[in-house]
């Protein structure tokens, strides 16, 4: 079974390794949203494979890291695209919840990403 619960954070970035004139080199913010899953087998006794609560209580650090801060300012992050937003947020969260299967982080309404691990 996998559960998942959705966060959302404001940040402005630029990405400094785009073509040269391409949008996104300039500076611009976005209203993110990430969505954290974990995948494990459904507690018996409980009826679930953990409490929503422990997620959110999981990510709060990070979510205190990202909203509201320029993200190329953010060690590892000094070129902030989705995809390794992503992996930063895994590589932050793999310790507190090792049943995590997926990080989804969605910068625009129609454009995101997923990671599963390396």
């Amino acid at each position: 079974m996998e559960i998942f619960r959705e966060f959302t954070f404001e940040a402005a970035h630029r990405l400094p390794r785009v073509p040269e004139g391409h949008k996104c080199a300039r500076l611009h913010g976005h209203s993110y949203k990430v969505i954290v899953h974990v995948e494990a087998p459904v507690d018996a006794e409980l009826g679930w494979v953990m409490d929503f609560g422990d997620v959110k209580r999981a990510f709060k650090p990070i979510d205190a890291q990202l909203d509201h801060y320029y993200l190329n300012d953010i060690e590892g992050l000094d070129n902030p695209t989705s995809e390794n937003l992503a992996r930063w947020i895994w590589d932050r969260l793999i310790d507190e919840l090792p049943a995590l299967s997926a990080i989804t982080v969605r910068e625009t309404c129609t454009s995101g990403c997923t990671y599963r691990g390396a």
